[in-house]
């Protein structure tokens, strides 16, 4: 399989850490963010991982170039003079994932162990009922700050919301999707949109009804607020260590 491994952000919720280094290099217990990453990815058997790069590209480049001979997965790295959205990022490079094959969608500021075999089989599963994407979901503790899936009783998602001013529930977009090309044939016209492409705000509402939820019971934390940040730190070593 492919991946997308969404890492161009700013992370400005991170200052003053971002302000030398590239959110997706921020360590976790001395080891960057990406790095946590491209091994989850390499475990999973992923071959190829398509990393987008903007704020301060090079220390990103540098630290690819460095990884690379030690893992046994391509990364193709992919700059973005202007942000272009985790959407746009995905539409850009579309060609990169044409076929039959399925491929995950990852945003670099999570932090997790996620069985992402487990997440593909489950999409595999549903594909025949015309499940175009599955996305991650996890119980958030304020829905009104997330994306808010609403779930029948097939996992099918029947309806989606960014940041919706009444939640209809707790369900939320955890920033993992595996998903089928057909998709494509789902984002809007460019012209119905700004440049940029978000893929809360633009692209899953459209596909409300064939998409599935795959609640993950793993570890997993957005880790860009400072507070986040900092949690995650000792979570992680909790979390780790109990794995050992």
């Amino acid at each position: 399989m492919k991946a997308f491994l969404l890492a161009a952000g700013r992370g400005t919720r991170l200052k003053p850490y971002t302000d030398t280094t590239p959110k997706c290099l921020i360590p976790i217990n001395g080891i960057p963010l990406l790095a946590i990453w491209l091994n989850l990815l390499e475990r999973h058997r992923v071959d190829t991982v398509i990393v987008n790069l903007h704020h301060h590209a090079e220390k990103v480049s540098a630290f690819i170039r460095e990884i690379s001979p030690r893992l046994d997965i391509r990364i193709v790295s992919v700059y973005e003079s202007t942000l272009l959205g985790s959407a746009g990022t995905v539409w850009a490079n579309r060609d990169r994932v044409a076929g039959d094959e399925p491929f995950f969608i990852a945003y670099a500021d999570n932090l997790t162990d996620c069985n992402l075999t487990g997440m593909a089989d489950f999409h595999r599963s549903r594909q025949a009922t015309g499940n175009l994407l599955t996305m991650g979901l996890m119980h958030a503790p304020d829905p009104r700050a997330c994306g808010i899936a609403t779930m029948d009783a097939d996992s099918r998602i029947v309806s989606f919301t960014e940041k919706p001013a009444a939640p209809s529930g707790d369900l939320a977009n955890a920033g993992i999707y595996v998903a089928s090309p057909d998709i494509f044939d789902y984002f809007p016209p460019r012209d119905d949109t700004d440049d940029v492409l978000d893929f809360g705000f633009h692209i899953l509402p459209r596909l409300a009804g064939k998409m599935a939820g795959y609640v993950i019971r793993d570890y997993l934390r957005d880790i860009g607020t400072l507070d986040a940040y900092h949690r995650a730190q000792a979570e992680w070593r909790r979390h780790t260590a109990r794995k050992r």
